[in-house]
């Protein structure tokens, strides 16, 4: 399993900057990507005490094989300063806060490569995540993608979006509904992998829920902020074993039928046709990526 694919990449946690005993919980959670937060996380009066942390922090995380990234302030305001601090430490990833515009894309790659020199990075390796988190964002989601060529995956905001669009928040998360399925459209059209938006409440199941929910619509990766909620996510989106045996079932049958000189299979009351076969493909393929786990009969 590599984490540079980005569809692999099933957990993203956030935590906040300045604190160490966060650090070290997020450090001991399963997720894939480590998020360490100068943004919202962290008050403004600790934001100096962050960035002090910040580069050996991403070092430690990237040593122990995490996917480390940093979420900056805006441009205008902190976030030339969060990025001095932070790419002493070569953040893999580098989130940008309410992300509305490619301008601003295109502002951080250009920054972005001066930073590279200055550290000796490879140009170009550091990847840029735009956090979708207001209406602007979503439907620009694809022009963005457009700007830079770092941008490989991007993430889908809650509560500021939910705040954005004057909806009322409650766990089911109706009142995201549009903007979840309108982000997954557009991120797959422009070609990048979308994160969905974190489950913000504290129980487990509804983050369950709520995984189960975004799987069903395409996504294969996901937010949190709780690190609670990291290992169920994960279950979510890696294949199970029954996952395994349909898909095997419905390409086996498939296969068969081609074989046969016939145009489909009919599995379990489905009519599996190319695109459902491909569609178990790529489960069994997920399923090695992620567990190793060989085509099998």
């Amino acid at each position: 399993m590599t984490l540079l694919d980005p569809d692999l990449r099933r957990s993203w946690l956030f935590g906040p900057g300045a604190d160490t005993a966060a650090h070290a919980v997020m450090l001991a959670s399963a997720a894939d990507v480590l998020i360490a937060d100068l943004e919202d996380f962290t008050p403004p009066s600790r934001r100096h005490e962050a960035r002090l942390l910040i580069a050996p922090l991403l070092a430690a995380w990237n040593e122990r094989g995490k996917v480390a990234a940093v979420r900056i302030n805006a441009l205008e305001t902190e976030g030339l300063a969060d990025l001095a601090a932070a790419m002493p430490g070569h953040p893999r990833i580098v989130a940008y806060p309410m992300a509305s515009a490619p301008s601003q894309m295109e502002a951080l790659h250009l920054a972005l490569l001066r930073c590279e020199e200055a550290e000796r990075i490879a140009p170009g390796t550091t990847e840029i995540l735009p956090v979708c988190e207001t209406a602007a964002g979503v439907v620009e989601v694809r022009a963005m993608a457009a700007a830079s060529p770092r941008i490989r995956c991007a993430l889908l905001g809650a509560e500021d979006l939910a705040a954005d669009l004057c909806a009322e928040r409650q766990p089911d998360a109706t009142e995201l509904d549009y903007a979840r399925r309108r982000f997954l459209l557009e991120c797959r059209a422009a070609g990048i992998e979308p994160v969905d938006a974190p489950y913000t409440f504290s129980d487990v199941d509804g983050a369950v829920r709520e995984a189960r929910f975004s799987r069903r619509l395409g996504y294969r990766c996901k937010s949190a902020v709780l690190p609670a909620h990291v290992a169920a996510i994960n279950a979510v989106l890696t294949p199970g074993e029954a996952d395994v045996r349909l898909a095997r079932a419905l390409v086996n049958a498939f296969e068969a039928a081609r074989e046969r000189g016939e145009a489909r299979a009919l599995v379990d009351g489905l009519w599996v046709e190319v695109p459902t076969y491909r569609n178990a493909q790529r489960t069994l393929e997920r399923a090695r990526r992620l567990l190793g786990r060989g085509p099998g009969p």
